[in-house]
């Protein structure tokens, strides 16, 4: 009797042990059943047709469009500056000044040499139309007419000698004073007033860079000169400038063009130089800051695009998830793996040459977690805009 009691325990034991699993099989079930079913949130994005201009992009460096050393041209004490440090000055305005005195005396100098060898080439003019008229009368000798007239002709070569004296020493007078060669922004005066300046100064009185236009230089790929060539044959190629930095990021200072594409490669660098003018009328860029530097070579028009993010890199290459189906429809939206070719790709869209139509809708966030077996569920919708 107490052998059986015990069997009866025992089996009974066992019979709850087997009920407790199979009811967590049959849970287990339930939930991946449940799991599998639950429909991936995403977002999407349509297709569409876009007009998209074609970009190179290169990190540029602004040039001053002219940069003039202001240096004296005679040496003398500094006695006055017109100007001060980074003011806007024009072509012909007064800079600074040289003491002019040593250069009046020497004017006034060669001025009186002048009037001098003026009254003795007149007294030998003189005495040689005199000597022409004897020596036909044998009252002097042809060898003092012949010196006559040499007098004469030395005088006269003195009094040319003497203007070109006065006009050296007026143009040394007319360098005290010093003028602006150039229009554009002075920078730090490199010597103050009172110091003795002469044509060998090193660093000149001040620098002047011309502002406006300005250049901007910058380097292109070799493989980009078909590109540029083209973009070039077919008219002026607009350029964007941007300041680098973080917290002028996306905004544009300045449109220009692109006026210069040096004639060789770099072949250390592998690389073209180009350069381009812009107008710069508020001054946003300023000589030796790096900027962005977009060039516009050509416009992609009526072409398919979708969001960059869309795109996915696999193991065949580039496709994308295409949202196929409904909420209608058995099974609900899915996705399947598109195949893709992209033609060109900017920072936010791609354009695809083959595997997608205008209208097709693809995933954009979200990707990492779909399958094709796996529902999905939209919950939101980027809009594609060039």
């Amino acid at each position: 009797m107490k052998k059986r009691y015990r069997w009866l325990i025992g089996g009974g034991f066992v019979a709850v042990l087997a009920a407790i699993v199979i009811v967590r099989l049959v849970t287990s079930g339930q939930s991946e059943t449940k799991r599998l079913v639950t429909a991936v949130p995403v977002e999407v994005a349509k297709a569409r047709a876009a007009t998209l201009p074609v970009y190179l992009h290169a990190l540029g460096t602004v040039v001053a469009y002219r940069t003039v050393t202001v240096e004296p041209m005679v040496t003398g004490p500094l006695e006055k500056v017109f100007f001060h440090e980074g003011q806007y000055v024009r072509k012909g305005q007064l800079l600074a000044e040289i003491d002019p005195q040593p250069f009046e005396a020497a004017l006034q100098q060669a001025e009186a040499k002048l009037a001098q060898d003026r009254a003795t080439r007149t007294s030998d003019a003189l005495q040689a139309k005199q000597n022409a008229t004897l020596v036909k009368k044998g009252y002097v000798s042809k060898q003092a007419y012949v010196a006559a007239w040499t007098a004469w002709l030395s005088a006269k070569a003195l009094v040319q000698q003497d203007k070109a004296s006065i006009r050296t020493s007026q143009i040394s007078l007319a360098y005290t004073r010093i003028l602006a060669p150039i229009s554009g922004r002075t920078g730090i005066l490199q010597v103050d007033p009172g110091n003795v300046v002469n044509p060998s100064l090193p660093n000149g009185i001040v620098t002047i860079n011309m502002l406006q236009p300005i250049y901007v230089q910058f380097s292109l790929p070799q493989q980009d000169l078909p590109e540029i060539n083209s973009a070039m044959a077919a008219g002026p190629v607009p350029l964007i400038a941007a300041l680098k930095g973080k917290s002028a990021s996306g905004r544009t200072f300045n449109q220009g063009v692109l006026t210069v594409l040096d004639n060789q490669v770099n072949a250390s660098t592998g690389t073209l130089t180009l350069r381009g003018r812009f107008p710069n009328p508020l001054l946003d860029l300023w000589p030796g800051s790096f900027v962005n530097v977009r060039v516009w070579v050509r416009t992609l028009s009526h072409v398919v695009v979708v969001p960059s993010m869309a795109v996915q890199e696999g193991p065949s290459g580039r496709f994308v998830y295409l949202v196929e189906g409904g909420t209608k429809t058995p099974g609900g939206l899915k996705v399947v793996v598109r195949p893709v070719t992209v033609t060109y790709e900017s920072k936010s869209l791609a354009v695809i040459g083959s595997g997608l139509t205008i209208g097709n809708t693809v995933v954009t966030e979200g990707s990492s977690r779909v399958r094709t077996d796996v529902p999905i569920k939209i919950v939101g919708q980027m809009k594609v805009t060039p």
